[in-house]
């Protein structure tokens, strides 16, 4: 049952939640937004492919350190929605979300840990900034000051790649800088794109006038930007990794 006051979302109709099982299921693998969990990830293992030297267990190490604390956690936060608002609806509550975010959290961190004091102290500030932003941005922190496009691609875009290449080297390069200002842009290609897209959708299930040839545009924006990084990320990978 809604509780009083709550708008009532269906976001099911989103292009990267599966068209198949059950509600549940569908809610679960769209809060995740993976596609765009894809592009952060991709930004860690780009950092790391600038690395003189791979280790890809730290690679992996990140990937898992990411998805956990982004993939997971950040989003069960954005989940639990601000006022009566649930951006996915009412399928998981608040405390669930909250226990799926702590747990992730603490994982991510419990990781993250162990890697950086065997292998790269300096990658803390790092780890505490990015821990940060998953409370500051998601649950709206100071009014929202921290809830917008520049500080998006500094948390989501600039600071994974940085990391990535830190764990790798326990240094940074000005190569690694204007790599975080490459993937930072295209976090803001992402969310400029992203904002509008999801106000377009909301007023097209509530059965507002839309310009579907605007929304078909932000989504084919929305589908390269994020497959399109993965895609370049994966081509990389492999070719680092059979170079040796």
């Amino acid at each position: 049952m809604t509780p009083p006051g709550e708008r009532i979302i269906d976001r099911s109709d989103e292009w990267f939640v599966p068209r198949f099982g059950p509600r549940r299921f569908r809610v679960l693998v769209g809060l995740l937004f993976l596609p765009y969990t894809g592009m952060v990830l991709s930004f860690t293992a780009l950092g790391a492919l600038l690395a003189p030297v791979i280790d890809w267990e730290r690679v992996a190490a990140l990937l898992v350190i990411y998805a956990l604390a982004l993939g997971i956690g950040a989003h069960a936060l954005d989940a639990i929605g601000k006022g009566a608002a649930k951006p996915w609806g009412s399928v998981f509550a608040s405390r669930t979300l909250r226990w799926i975010a702590g747990v992730s959290l603490a994982a991510a961190y419990a990781i993250g840990a162990w890697y950086m004091q065997r292998y790269a102290p300096w990658l803390w500030p790092i780890a505490i900034a990015e821990g940060f932003f998953v409370l500051a941005y998601n649950l709206e922190w100071f009014d929202g000051r921290f809830h917008d496009d520049a500080w998006f691609a500094f948390s989501w875009g600039a600071l994974p790649a940085m990391a990535g290449y830190m764990l790798q080297t326990n240094s940074l390069s000005l190569a690694a800088l204007a790599l975080a200002a490459g993937t930072a842009a295209l976090s803001v290609v992402e969310i400029k794109a992203s904002r509008p897209y999801k106000a377009l959708r909301q007023a097209a299930r509530t059965g507002g006038a839309v310009d579907d040839a605007h929304l078909r545009t932000l989504e084919a924006i929305l589908k390269s930007v994020s497959l399109g990084t993965i895609a370049l990320t994966l081509a990389l990978a492999l070719a680092r990794y059979q170079t040796g």
